[in-house]
């Protein structure tokens, strides 16, 4: 798309693609990232399509925001709290990269301690990936013997780490494990967001101060933005035949035990509100997760049926 790429622009390109390919009334969401243009641009698409009464719910679910995207803004919230850490790592591995001598001693430390897989080189994260940061704390820990024998051989080398910031960096390397293994997953079936709030609501206990830090910081900003998109999503789980009722259910109980009905019982009543349609499904009960089957070569629309009912299960 030629510039300018305003909200106005954008929404004006958007609708057009919309009619010419004849699915302006079979919008349901359209998903972005935060960029301001894209937020302006979702409401004034919203409104033109909700004053052709093309938009279900009057629009209400139109807008829902990138999870992939919001996965980086929490994890980068977190990073916040160990921008000192994060930069003594940094510091280190381009000291080492910054010259062919200093790699040269830094092979011959690696080939003194022995043992050390040298598959992966030392990596330095770059800003517009979280991951990077992940990957480069990996890659220090992997060296970690050959960075210490780096600061014995080399007088100049002062951004090594001391024992305590080595048990620190491997710390937040485990904490940010599971988020680089999630973001694979965002577009699975696995459920990853209520495994991020899981993971969250444990590591603000984490006995390192510096972990639990990042912990809350993260879970500010994913509460803000999964209130926002919860809904929506246990709806589609709703209406997938294979699951109904019973995985919100089962997720919701995990995130908080003691108030878990509570939820289920709010998006329950948001489904009836919306749709009338939907309570027929949502009363239907679907059968225990321990009998539930997946995804079959003939797709994902399966209905459970008891043969010596007829009903649907």
């Amino acid at each position: 798309m030629e510039p300018p790429h305003s909200g106005h622009e954008l929404a004006s390109k958007v609708f057009e693609c919309l009619y010419e390919w004849g699915i302006e009334k079979k919008v349901f969401t359209i998903t972005l990232d935060n960029a301001s243009a894209n937020d302006c641009m979702a409401e004034i698409l919203k409104k033109k399509l909700v004053l052709q009464n093309n938009l279900i719910c009057d629009g209400k679910f139109f807008h829902v925001r990138c999870c992939a995207h919001i996965l980086n803004l929490i994890v980068q919230e977190g990073l916040k709290v160990t921008n000192i850490a994060i930069n003594k790592i940094q510091e280190s591995i381009k000291y080492v990269k910054m010259s062919e001598s200093k790699m040269k001693t830094f092979r011959k430390c690696i080939q003194q301690v022995g043992g050390i897989d040298t598959s992966i080189g030392l990596l330095l994260d770059v800003p517009t990936r979280w991951n990077s940061t992940y990957d480069m704390l990996e890659s220090e820990i992997r060296y970690k013997r050959a960075f210490v024998c780096m600061s014995c051989r080399d007088t100049s080398f002062k951004h090594y780490l001391s024992n305590e910031e080595w048990r620190r960096a491997k710390e937040m390397c485990t904490f940010l494990q599971p988020f680089t293994i999630i973001t694979t997953l965002i577009f699975g079936t696995s459920y990853p967001t209520s495994k991020i709030e899981i993971l969250l609501n444990e590591a603000t206990s984490n006995r390192d101060p510096v972990i639990s830090s990042m912990a809350v910081r993260m879970k500010e900003k994913f509460d803000k933005y999964w209130s926002d998109y919860s809904v929506i999503l246990s709806i589609g789980s709703i209406f997938d035949p294979r699951a109904k009722l019973e995985v919100i259910k089962y997720f919701y109980s995990l995130i908080d035990p003691v108030n878990y009905f509570i939820k289920v019982d709010n998006i329950k009543q948001k489904l009836y509100c919306d749709d009338e349609e939907a309570v027929e499904i949502v009363d239907i009960e679907s059968p225990p997760l321990s009998s539930m089957s997946g995804p079959t070569s003939e797709g994902s629309n399966i209905l459970f049926v008891d043969e010596d009912e007829g009903d649907l299960d």
